[in-house]
């Protein structure tokens, strides 16, 4: 006995919904007769999905403009009166419900969009006609999906395509520290480099043969800081006594820099500065801190020339392009890349190291190098910011894993050669694979879709 009701109460329902339209849409409702009941099943389906096209096509035509008319059949007549009723967008369902031609149904069961005429849209030539859009059947729930950039072709994106760079690779592992390694600085002549550690020691090694040549004590705490004069032979060194000291390297001689006049303490950060690096021009000083922020210093007048937001975390690593006038901050959210003197955001790393960086340097060839807390070292393109290789560094025997930690990287004055300072005491030297070819080592990029700021 349900089943027998089921179509009856369907079918009344179908005459209650049709009525209601015709009541609303009709202009002249009161000399259109009812519809046949017979034939309520099969206007149902046509009558809706002409409404959903009708829907569609004003979509299109407002956000796109150039839309064909829905409907390009003849005027007819009514079977009614004698008045001729034209095609109309706006009332599909008066006149479906007038006429009922043959095959409509099959017609309305895939609705093949409008062909747009080709638009410009940023020197880019939009083809909405190649593909067909088929609509979903009736009732369901991803019909309320439709969009217009389903009919439109994707524009090609604009993103500088990374230059490929033959992968690094470790060549050289070197011991004799007896802590962290915190800091590394190279000379200008290219054949020693300097390491700070947590043994309070500085101690210079050859380049070449990566044999030790000197140990300069001095410090009360761990080295932090270290950097070189290009033109004179002094050593500069920051540690965790809160003292910086000057070394005479020609003669070995130690003294410190706290007995000359101080000049300016710049002041301006909420918490530590953690990194900071020189600029020959303004501004000639730029600090990252952990308070997130990056601030450019004027040194005339020892004030804040600007400070940069766009960090979430603590910046904990910054390093300056030896040609252009363009850095680098890291931090736990996100490497970002800057413009000078202005500081103006160029665009994010485009793949997520999910570390806390502790460590970045950058060569002439664009060759981008990022060292985490959990070993991870990470090489990068500098144009695109595109990672084209991801290593993980070795603990070495008798050292713990939560060792791995890469706490300081530079490169050498020729850029061919690579410095990371570890957690596990040792010093690891990099450089390029000689055998790597773009056909071993494809380039595998993809462009984003968006650009965080933040």
């Amino acid at each position: 006995m349900t089943t027998e009701m089921e179509p009856q109460s369907l079918q009344k329902l179908n005459l209650k919904s049709v009525k209601r339209a015709l009541d609303l849409f009709s202009p002249a409702r009161d000399q259109i007769a009812p519809p046949d009941p017979e034939r309520l099943n099969v206007l149902t389906i046509p009558l809706c999905l002409a409404a959903k096209k009708v829907r569609l096509s004003h979509k299109i035509q407002v956000a796109i403009g150039g839309v064909e008319p829905v409907s390009t059949q003849h005027i007819r007549k009514s079977d009614h009166n004698n008045e001729q009723i034209a095609p109309s967008i706006a009332l599909p369902c008066t006149e479906g419900a007038k006429e009922v031609q043959k095959g409509v149904t099959e017609k309305a069961l895939a609705v093949v969009g409008p062909a747009l005429p080709p638009r410009t849209l940023n020197d880019n030539t939009v083809h909405a006609g190649k593909s067909t859009t088929v609509l979903p059947a009736f009732g369901s729930s991803s019909e309320r999906n439709l969009s217009t950039a389903a009919l439109m072709e994707r524009i090609p994106s604009r993103w500088p395509r990374p230059e490929w760079h033959a992968p690094w690779k470790s060549y050289r592992v070197i011991q004799g520290h007896l802590g962290w390694v915190r800091s590394v600085a190279f000379d200008s002549s290219n054949e020693w480099f300097c390491t700070g550690s947590a043994d309070r020691t500085i101690k210079v090694w050859d380049v070449a043969g990566g044999v030790l040549k000197l140990t300069l004590t001095g410090h009360i705490g761990q080295v932090r800081g270290l950097a070189v004069s290009n033109k004179d032979t002094y050593m500069f060194s920051a540690g965790d006594d809160k003292q910086v000291k000057c070394w005479d390297l020609e003669q070995n001689k130690v003294w410190d820099i706290r007995t000359n006049k101080q000049t300016f303490a710049l002041s301006g950060h909420d918490k530590d500065v953690c990194s900071v690096f020189t600029h020959p021009t303004d501004p000639q000083v730029v600090t990252g801190s952990h308070d997130s922020t990056i601030k450019f210093w004027d040194l005339r007048y020892g004030r804040t020339m600007a400070t940069l937001t766009n960090h979430k975390k603590a910046v904990r690593a910054m390093a300056l392009h030896p040609k252009e006038n363009a850095f680098v901050s890291a931090s736990a959210d996100n490497i970002k890349k800057f413009s000078l003197p202005k500081g103006e955001f160029r665009h994010n790393m485009l793949s997520q190291q999910r570390a806390t960086i502790n460590a970045v340097a950058v060569n002439e060839d664009g060759v981008m190098v990022a060292g985490g807390d959990n070993g991870s070292l990470w090489f990068w393109d500098w144009k695109s910011g595109h990672s084209f290789q991801q290593a993980e560094t070795i603990v070495q025997p008798g050292s713990l894993e939560s060792e791995a930690g890469i706490y300081a990287a530079c490169y050498d004055q020729t850029g061919s050669r690579l410095v990371t300072c570890e957690a596990d005491k040792t010093i690891k030297m990099w450089k390029e694979d000689e055998n790597a070819t773009p056909e071993t080592h494809p380039l595998n990029f993809r462009p984003p879709k968006e650009i965080r700021r933040f």
